[in-house]
């Protein structure tokens, strides 16, 4: 009889500690699952601004929008040529979080000693951003754009549908080819998405400085500059710039996006990032969607900037009209941050580091 209940007692102790030690390796699983997050986070080697600790990172974990499943339902797909090129180029330019950085350019933007050149010259005199032009995708908006972009660049794409507008100048400026080549670069955004991949879209007459992936959150589903910004990042009464704009691809964006672009109808005539401000208080409140407001101090414009090349990290020459009055002062700033990048330490902690104005636009 002892010996029977020695065998149980035996018998109980190995279920019991059996069961603790399953517990016990399902907890530490869970916690290392857990504690991922991708894209924005591993290209700012681990900031998340604003406090957001690594435990909000949960919109990173919602289910990525099916990459090929809604290929077939998608209501203006691409030719299929078309499409085989876009996904062999995001392969090609995607970090390992699947993270694309795209740029548009017309022929004007992309002839020699334009926008592009100095675009991608910012890369270069940038504080350690060079290696993101290894992640560029530049998408040209006519075949004289795809011509100069493949002489300085690997990554090239023409827009579908690019070659029947004519978009070489800057006359079309809210025209209607205008207002439709704005609308299918939100739809290829969307495409984009729907594939899997995340993307920061940036304007060409926007130069990079410092590594702009430090100023956003993992929290947010979309993370946009701002023309005028009043403090609070996540407050939806700030101005968006599109001309800056980050998205992680998940469900809820592509759902975003769907209905930002089905809010043209509403506003007839009207530019994307004019119908994004108009039902931006709709999309967070209604959809759930969280957009990051990008602060004017450290991502910063024509419109309003601090004059410090000690919090610069890029510079957008919007409020600025005409090709010849951006190039002049973005040139001109270029050439002022050269000079900074020789300072001492010491001397740009006196701060700020200011630079030369007024220029054509910038003041």
């Amino acid at each position: 009889m002892g010996s029977q209940q020695n065998a149980l007692h035996q018998l109980v102790s190995f279920i019991l500690g059996a069961s603790a030690a399953a517990v016990l390796l399902l907890f530490l699983t869970s916690a290392s699952s857990g504690a991922r997050f991708t894209g924005i986070s591993s290209w700012a080697n681990g900031t998340a601004e604003f406090g957001a600790p690594a435990q909000e990172a949960s919109p990173a974990r919602e289910p990525a929008a099916p990459a090929h499943a809604e290929a077939k339902g998608a209501a203006a797909a691409p030719e299929h040529e078309e499409e085989g090129e876009l996904e062999r180029l995001l392969r090609a330019v995607a970090d390992e979080d699947r993270t694309v950085i795209m740029t548009s350019v017309n022929e004007a933007w992309a002839a020699e000693g334009s926008l592009l050149d100095l675009f991608l010259e910012s890369f270069r005199t940038g504080e350690r951003i060079a290696h993101f032009a290894e992640h560029l995708l530049v998408v040209a908006l006519d075949g004289g754009a795809l011509e100069r972009c493949r002489a300085v660049h690997p990554h090239c794409y023409l827009l579908p549908g690019a070659a029947a507008r004519n978009l070489s100048d800057e006359k079309v400026f809210m025209s209607k080819d205008y207002i439709d080549l704005v609308w299918s670069k939100v739809r290829l955004q969307q495409r984009i998405l729907e594939l899997g991949y995340n993307f920061l879209f940036t304007d060409v007459d926007i130069l990079w400085f410092r590594n702009p992936f430090e100023r956003m959150s993992v929290a947010a589903h979309m993370v946009t500059s701002s023309d005028f910004f009043f403090g609070d990042p996540y407050n939806p009464m700030n101005l968006p710039n599109t001309g800056f704009l980050y998205a992680k691809s998940s469900r809820r964006t592509v759902g975003a996006f769907e209905a930002w672009h089905a809010a043209r109808e509403s506003y007839p005539g009207k530019h994307e990032q004019q119908v994004l401000n108009e039902i931006k208080v709709e999309l967070v409140y209604t959809r759930g969607l969280r957009i990051q407001f990008l602060d004017t101090d450290h991502n910063a414009g024509f419109c309003n900037n601090t004059r410090d090349f000690n919090t610069l990290y890029t510079m957008h020459a919007n409020c600025c009209v005409g090709l010849g009055a951006k190039l002049h002062d973005l040139g001109n700033l270029l050439q002022e941050w050269r000079a900074y990048r020789q300072m001492e330490d010491e001397d740009r902690r006196r701060g700020p580091v200011r630079w030369k104005v007024p220029g054509i636009c910038i003041h």
